[in-house]
């Protein structure tokens, strides 16, 4: 509001002095013809006799050159003539007396002792009536008090500053009232926050402007997003502490119950190995940061490589190779350690049952509408493959697809938590091309 009136009354300023300027041009253009209107009609009514002697007329062609102290003066000079209007007398006026025949003059203000005085003079020439007479020089002066175009102009100006600020108020009154108008929605944001804030709300729920909605889509998921992060410490938390209670149990029976030293080892070490897979698994589980709304985009290959060098170090008594086929546009919207989970879970378990080859597909899953992409990867492998009837077991968390196989059984479940965090979905089948087991994990765009 402050840099709108400044503005506002440099703008009223300006289109003030532009119009006080043109409105002074015009009066005074008004007041030379106006004079030039009196001079041409003394030079119409003017004429000389067969002797050469000036006749003016009887009847000035303006009524307040008959009135002293008008302030509007009319004098005629020839070659032993001099006459002046009743309105000049007693004015030291400073009139041309011998203009040469077409010669026209025009000044002013000029300073005199009724104050400043525009002056229009025009020198003329009439010729002889007679061949024994001569020719006349005239001139023919009119003035002016500049006093009446003065008041014009000041109650002009008067006028011109009690509209104009009338109106500067006025818009300020109306910006004052759109300003609050247009900032309605923002208070109303604000104030649907403090209710989230306060727990009295679970989002924006607000019916915002099109304007704001993407401001209010994206607070929503941003404060979806820190929910999910709470709950799910808050649950990994609970799981931990549920998940030890019942090795500890165990073990708290052995040591009061068992007295074979041999058998309470191997007991306890048993308890203690549940244990220890448990921790591992709920600190796998934490790790995991999930969704987030305001994150940089991470190109999923120059990480993929990564891994899969560290995997092929890992299994090189298999002498197996990643083979890739991504799009340099596929980036992932999330936590780095996510996308690490992610690809190193995915491709780790490929390397396990794989006989030589692993192949990795990464493209992005384009929408229009979307703020950002999606992501669309796909793990596969030359393995023996998982059979249909033992896809949802293996999906589950400490179940491994064959105990053969070291591992804790919790790297399939810890890929599923994080495809759900990003609202995903992981289709497990056969692989087409190599004949193993094919992962394929879809994260849709943010909308």
């Amino acid at each position: 509001m402050f840099v709108a009136s400044l503005v506002l009354a440099a703008f009223i300023g300006l289109t003030g002095y532009a119009l006080e300027r043109a409105f002074e041009g015009w009066a005074f253009s008004v007041l030379r013809e106006r004079m030039q209107s009196v001079l041409y009609s003394f030079l119409a009514r003017t004429d000389i006799s067969v002797r050469g002697e000036v006749l003016i007329p009887e009847l000035v062609p303006e009524p307040r050159l008959d009135r002293p102290g008008s302030g509007l003066y009319a004098s005629l000079y020839a070659e032993n003539f001099r006459w002046e209007s009743p309105s000049a007398a007693e004015r030291e006026l400073p009139f041309e007396d011998a203009l040469k025949p077409g010669e026209i003059v025009f000044k002013g203000p000029v300073q005199t002792n009724v104050g400043g005085v525009y002056m229009l003079s025009m020198g003329v020439l009439f010729e002889a009536r007679s061949a024994a007479g001569k020719d006349v020089r005239v001139t023919i002066n009119v003035g002016e008090n500049q006093s009446g175009v003065r008041r014009q102009i000041a109650a002009f100006r008067e006028t011109m500053w009690v509209v104009l600020g009338g109106l500067g108020l006025l818009l300020l009154a109306f910006q004052a009232l759109l300003l609050i108008w247009s900032l309605k929605p923002f208070r109303a944001v604000a104030r649907d926050l403090a209710r989230v804030q306060g727990g009295e709300s679970e989002a924006l729920t607000g019916d915002y402007p099109v304007e704001l909605a993407t401001l209010t889509s994206g607070l929503n998921d941003f404060i979806k997003s820190e929910r999910e992060h709470l709950r799910r410490y808050r649950n990994t938390l609970g799981d931990l502490a549920h998940s030890l209670k019942t090795p500890l149990a165990v073990m708290r029976g052995l040591f009061e119950n068992e007295d074979n030293a041999t058998t309470l080892k191997n007991a306890g070490t048993e308890q203690v190995t549940k244990m220890d897979e448990i921790v591992a698994y709920q600190l796998a589980r934490a790790a995991k940061s999930g969704h987030q709304t305001y994150s940089a985009p991470l190109p999923v290959q120059a990480h993929a490589e990564e891994i899969a060098l560290t995997l092929e170090r890992v299994y090189a008594n298999k002498q197996a190779l990643a083979e890739f086929e991504i799009d340099p546009k596929a980036m992932f919207h999330g936590d780095k350690g996510d996308l690490m989970e992610l690809v190193g879970n995915l491709m780790d378990n490929a390397f396990k049952w794989c006989k030589s080859r692993v192949l990795l597909t990464a493209q992005p899953i384009r929408n229009p509408k979307a703020r950002r992409p999606g992501l669309y990867l796909r793990v596969e492998d030359d393995g023996p493959g998982i059979p249909d009837e033992q896809i949802d077991e293996v999906l589950k968390r400490g179940v491994r697809g064959d105990e053969r196989v070291q591992g804790h059984g919790i790297g399939l479940s810890i890929i599923g938590d994080i495809v759900a965090s990003y609202d995903g979905e992981m289709i497990v089948a056969r692989s087409e091309s190599l004949g193993g087991a094919s992962f394929e994990v879809r994260l849709p765009p943010l909308m």
